[in-house]
């Protein structure tokens, strides 16, 4: 997988209080992707991007709400979810990359 494809993969990590709690007993990171990605893809790119090995990759296609604008019904997009279960001992630290 070329080097750019790999940042267009992986969007976001989409960081709760449920996917925090996964990550501190499952092992599992939660990632919002590209809606086109597909769970190779994923793989690939998360291990490049964080240099940590990938046990299994789940993904979910989030439906996007209806919402009112003013008058006018609308409707968010549609998002791809991907749920990421790192091998023992590897681990992804978010606070710690942005010093």
């Amino acid at each position: 997988m070329n080097q750019e494809r790999v940042y267009q993969v992986i969007r976001r990590p989409h960081i709760s209080e449920k996917t925090a709690g996964m990550a501190d007993k499952q092992r599992q990171i939660t990632f919002e992707v590209l809606k086109t990605a597909n769970k190779a893809e994923i793989k690939a790119a998360v291990e490049q991007l964080f240099k940590v090995e990938v046990e299994e990759v789940k993904t979910v296609v989030m439906k996007g709400k209806s919402k009112r604008f003013g008058r006018n019904m609308g409707q968010r997009k549609d998002w791809k979810k991907a749920y990421v279960k790192l091998k023992e001992g590897h681990d992804i630290d978010f606070i710690g990359m942005a010093s």
